[in-house]
């Protein structure tokens, strides 16, 4: 800050070309010291923007900039603190957490030779790293490991390759408990074990074992091992990587089972479908595209259909652009825009022109550039003095579009 410049007329443009600015410090930082510079720069930035008169949205629906520069100078500190370290205090972390695991798990009798084994090897790995005298396979010995950690005095700058070896022996230790057998899930995983499910595991850096296992599956194009999972694991992280592991695949077994699962109104296998660009499930997500009373259906249900990008799609979609949920309106216009049939450029600028919400007009615009016509970049660029200034960034970046020479 420079002395006797008025901050509080600091325009938003300013604001936001300084954290641009200080994204790229960030993404140059090596040290923690650079760091430390770049958090003094965002402190700054953080007391002009504190102090700046930035326009007030007229409406609820118009877009705020104080609010967007606040997003994204949050955005910028939480990829500031992701980017300190490794520090020995994670190591700490770690190592804390996986005792607790180890006392509050209830294990098998095989379990707990595992489990012990997993400590032992642990413990054994940091005596060596830090030169020091260490035994044991029990809570105590990880208790002793976590004082040795902290007590050796690591820089995260000057001691960064040691940090990083022992996270390395944590998320081994991490990994050998996640394996140890465990009475909860005793059923599961002799069912899957009978099955063949973890034959493929060999030496893997990935944890818990079910998701090492379900990367193997998907890279041999096993399709059942990868639908056996989905159905075997009852939790949200381990269906989400299934979903993902099966549209990379994207072959007739996966698409059958995700219709199967689209026919009942399955949102993931929905999300699916469309990451697919299954041009064979459209027929049965039209039938979606009037669920009025399941806004959440029909918000995965447009994203996908413009994923796929069938043109049989455009007409009913654009009726929803009319719709009375002003939720529902902008996935319609960028569903619209992702299919990029021109038939919608007159219905996309209507909402341009006379939608009440800046958000569903913003979408417009937005939609309007994915077509890239000249006809739609044009319908678009008119807005450039808009009131809401995500209508305004559209438009302007729809009028640098048509200085580009557009094809015939």
């Amino acid at each position: 800050m420079t002395d006797g410049d008025d901050e509080t007329d600091l325009p938003a443009e300013t604001l936001d070309s300084r954290l641009d600015a200080a994204a790229e410090d960030l993404d140059a930082a090596e040290t923690e010291g650079d760091l430390d510079a770049v958090e003094e720069t965002l402190d700054g930035i953080a007391e002009d923007l504190d102090a700046a008169d930035l326009p007030e949205p007229e409406d609820e629906d118009e877009a705020d900039p104080r609010e967007e520069l606040e997003t994204h100078l949050e955005d910028l500190r939480d990829d500031l603190e992701a980017a300190r370290g490794p520090y020995a205090s994670d190591v700490v972390d770690g190592v804390e957490s996986a005792t607790a695991t180890l006392t509050d798990t209830e294990w098998t009798e095989d379990g707990e030779g595992e489990a012990a084994a997993a400590v032992a090897d642990f413990v054994a790995e940091v005596s060596e790293i830090l030169e020091t005298e260490l035994d044991g396979d029990d809570a105590d010995a990880l208790d002793a490991a976590a004082a040795a950690v902290a007590d050796a005095g690591l820089d995260a700058d000057d001691d960064a390759e040691t940090i990083a070896t022992l996270l390395d022996a944590t998320d081994d230790l991490a990994a050998g408990l996640d394996d140890a057998e465990e009475w909860d899930d005793l059923e599961t995983h002799e069912q899957l074990r009978a099955q063949g499910f973890y034959d493929v595991l060999g030496h893997y850096k990935d944890y818990p074992p079910e998701w090492a296992a379900l990367k193997e599956w998907e890279q041999q194009g096993n399709v059942e091992m990868v639908l056996l999972a989905l159905d075997s694991f009852q939790s949200e992280f381990m269906e989400r990587h299934c979903l993902e592991a099966i549209t990379r695949m994207n072959d007739e077994g996966a698409f059958d089972a995700m219709h199967q699962r689209a026919g009942k109104r399955d949102k993931p296998g929905i999300k699916a479908l469309g990451k697919m660009g299954a041009e064979d499930a459209v027929e049965t997500l039209l039938e979606y595209v009037d669920a009025d009373s399941d806004p959440g259906l029909q918000k995965v249900t447009f994203k996908a259909l413009g994923e796929i990008g069938n043109e049989e799609a455009t007409g009913p979609i654009a009726n929803k652009l009319v719709a009375d949920n002003d939720r529902i309106r902008p996935y319609a216009a960028r569903a619209l825009g992702l299919i990029g049939d021109t038939r919608a450029i007159d219905p996309l600028a209507d909402v341009l022109d006379d939608d009440e919400s800046d958000e569903v007009r913003a979408a417009a615009a937005w939609a309007l550039r994915q077509i890239g016509t000249e006809r739609a970049l044009t319908a678009a660029a008119e807005y450039d003095d808009d009131r809401a200034y995500l209508v305004q960034h559209e438009a302007s970046q729809a009028a640098d579009a048509l200085s580009v020479e557009q094809p015939a």
